[in-house]
Formats: C-alpha cells, structure tokens, sequence
C-alpha cells in the first residue's frame, strides 16, 4: 500500500514539479532523481527492491513500455515530412555520429575499464541511443507548433530513429557473448538476422501499418462519423498493437512504432486530432517516468553505484563532454546549420531510458562478465546527464530562442 501512496503522489504532483522546474530552469527529471535517492534512503522497507539484479523482467518490461509509448509522441509531433534531404542532419547523428560513439566506447570499455569483448559491444550499444523522454525539453512541441526549431527537430528525430537503431549493436554484444559461451551462433548470421533483416521489417511494418491506420481513422472514420468520438487513448492501443505485430514477426518494434507514428502523422498532417494523441501520450508517459526515475533513485541510494571506479567516472565524464559532442559535431561538418546551432545540437545527447531497456535485454538474453559494474556504470551515465543536461537546458532553449530571433 506504501508503495501505491508514493506513485499516486508523484504522478499527482507532477503538473506543480513541471511548473516549479520551469521557473527554477531545470529538468523536472532532477527532482524525481533525487525524490526517489530520499525515499528509499528513508523507507527502504516499506518499499519494492529498485535494484535490477532481484527486479530484472519488472525492470526490462517497464522501460519497455515507456520507450515505445516515447517514440510514439515523438513520432506524431514531428512537422517535417521524410525526406533523405530534410532528414540529413538527424541521420548523420545515426549512422555516423552514433556508431563513433559505439567504437570509442567499446575501446574505453576494453582498454581502460578490463571489460571483456562482449560486455564492451555491450556498455557502447546502451549508451549509444539518445532519450526521446527526459530530453523532451530541448525537443520540437505540440504538432504544428510554430516555433519548432531546426535543431529541435534534429534532436527529436535523432531521439526517434537511434532508438531503434542502437538494438543491432546490443544484439551483436549478445552474439559475442553466445560464441564466447556455446558458439552456437556467427556474426554473419547476426548482420543478415539482426542488422539487415530486423531494420527493413521494423520499417516496411511501420509503414504499412501506419497507413493502415491513417486510413481507419482518417478515411473510415470521416466516412462513417467515427472520427468525432475518437480520443488520444487509440495512440497506446496503436502503439501497443504496432509493437506487438512486429516483434511477433520479428522485426524491431521500436523503428515501426516511430515509423508508424511519424506515417500516421502525415496521412493527414493537419489534423486536429494529433494534438489529441500528442497530449494523451505525454501524460501517460509522464506518470511511467515519473515512477522509473522514483526507482532509478531508489537505487542509487540502495548501492547500485558500489560498482563504480574513477576509472568508469572519467569514462562517463568523457563520454558525455568529449565523445559524443565530438562524433556529433564531426558528423555535422560540411552542414549549413550555424555553429551555436551545432552546439546545441551536439551537447545535448542525453542518455536515459533507452540505455536501462538495452542493458536490461540484454542481461535478460544471455550471462555477461561485469555485470555489477556494468549496471554501476550505466546508471552514473544517466544520472550524470540528467544532472549536466537538466541544468544547462534551460540557458541553452533561451539562448536558441534568442539566436532564432535575432536571424529572423
């Protein structure tokens, strides 16, 4: 009953935090960070273990859900229709920026932390995916809004796509360890399994069912005057049922369910009835986040940090000042966007909920060597940027805005 109490006051309180963090300029996730490290450090036994090694499926399933519902809302606000073009700068982040980001990471993983191989491909993929939740300050609003900047609209898109994206590298760290163990597997059957054939299903699926879905609501419903009575909760049975069709055919759920959102979106683009599905999914969103973020303090304060070396400290430090702004900023060269457009973009590469759901899965796949020290080091991550990131949001949103002002 305790446990109740504590989530229905923290989803209760969430609309006085988002006003309150607002007028203080941080991220409303810094202040759930810390409320979850005071109440298990003192309620720790009234309360459910936060810990992953004794709530692991409860652990997985959760960040699960919450990422899917994530890339759905990121999905339906995007403006700016597809296009190799338009979309150039996001998938520069993906496919050049992000896989930097892997290497590098594996080879700090390696040479400097005494990680084996797999565990390595393990800690790069986890961290590789950007957070379409707790970096939803410095991504685009409501659909159609008018002041949706340029570089919001990379990060968001950027968030989006390398959700799913990161998903072959951490299939690849579990194919390393299954060939350690068994040797029950290749890494050719890994590129074509899981890095050709599981993209190409997670979009071609997106897609079809995107307009599938687009159609039923869009077409039928106007025909038949459904539309009228329809609300935001179709967008969690649309997501639940994308994701569910996919997996179930073996593609990657997260790229359909982005795919299929951003589809949707477009079949009618205009229509009033994304700002309806926009709102819906955030609200729900928040209350998951809010209980995650609860958790993920919980367990820091019940020692899942007694892993952490300086070593991994100077990793994480260097990961998120050094690394990933440099890959990014490299992947932008030879762009138009302005250099403090670039910078914006560049900073801001949270690391959140995707990364907890990646090392979840695959911990849940397959046994690693530095477990502990895996978990150690992939929680400091998140809460270092939460921290970094959740500060210095609101002085960077002023200053794009002012920058965008002053051009125009």
């Amino acid at each position: 009953m305790f446990s109740v109490l504590i989530i229905g006051l923290a989803t209760f309180v969430m609309p006085w935090v988002s006003i309150l963090s607002k007028k203080a300029g941080i991220s409303y996730s810094i202040f759930y960070l810390l409320a979850g490290i005071l109440i298990y450090s003192v309620f720790p036994e009234f309360l459910p273990s936060p810990l992953p090694s004794q709530n692991s499926t409860a652990i997985l399933h959760l960040t699960e859900l919450i990422v899917i519902i994530s890339l759905m809302g990121v999905g339906i606000k995007i403006d700016l229709p597809f296009s190799f073009k338009t979309w150039s700068f996001p998938l520069r982040l993906v496919f050049i920026a992000m896989p930097l980001c892997i290497i590098v990471a594996v080879l700090f993983g390696y040479y400097l932390l005494g990680l084996n191989l797999a565990a390595a491909i393990l800690l790069g993929a986890s961290l590789a995916p950007t957070d379409p939740v707790l970096a939803s300050e410095v991504q685009v609003g409501p659909p159609n809004e008018p002041d949706n900047s340029f570089p919001k609209f990379i990060l968001t898109s950027e968030a989006g796509i390398n959700d799913g994206m990161a998903f072959p590298f951490t299939w690849l760290a579990i194919t390393v360890g299954l060939i350690n163990i068994k040797g029950e597997t290749t890494l050719l059957q890994w590129f074509s399994y899981h890095f050709i054939y599981q993209i190409i299903g997670g979009i071609v699926l997106g897609f079809i069912l995107g307009k599938g879905a687009g159609y039923l609501v869009f077409d039928f419903s106007k025909k038949n005057k459904i539309l009228e009575r329809l609300d935001g909760f179709l967008a969690i049975s649309l997501t639940l049922l994308v994701y569910g069709i996919t997996e179930a055919l073996h593609g990657y759920g997260f790229i359909a369910v982005f795919v299929c959102a951003l589809t949707f979106r477009h079949y009618e683009k205009k229509h009033k009835y994304h700002n309806s599905i926009h709102s819906f999914t955030g609200q729900v969103e928040k209350i998951f986040v809010a209980v995650l973020l609860l958790l993920l303090g919980g367990a820091i304060a019940q020692g899942i940090l007694d892993f952490l070396t300086w070593e991994m400290m100077i990793f994480t430090f260097s990961y998120l000042l050094l690394i990933r702004p440099i890959s990014a900023y490299l992947s932008l060269l030879g762009t138009d966007l302005h250099f403090w457009e670039k910078l914006i973009v560049v900073f801001f590469g949270i690391r959140g909920i995707g990364s907890l759901f990646y090392l979840s899965f695959a911990l849940n796949e397959v046994a690693f060597d530095s477990e502990n020290e895996l978990w150690s080091l992939v929680t400091f991550s998140i809460a270092m940027s939460i921290l970094i990131h959740g500060l210095t949001v609101s002085p960077a949103i002023r200053y794009l805005k002012k920058k965008s002002d002053t051009s125009n």
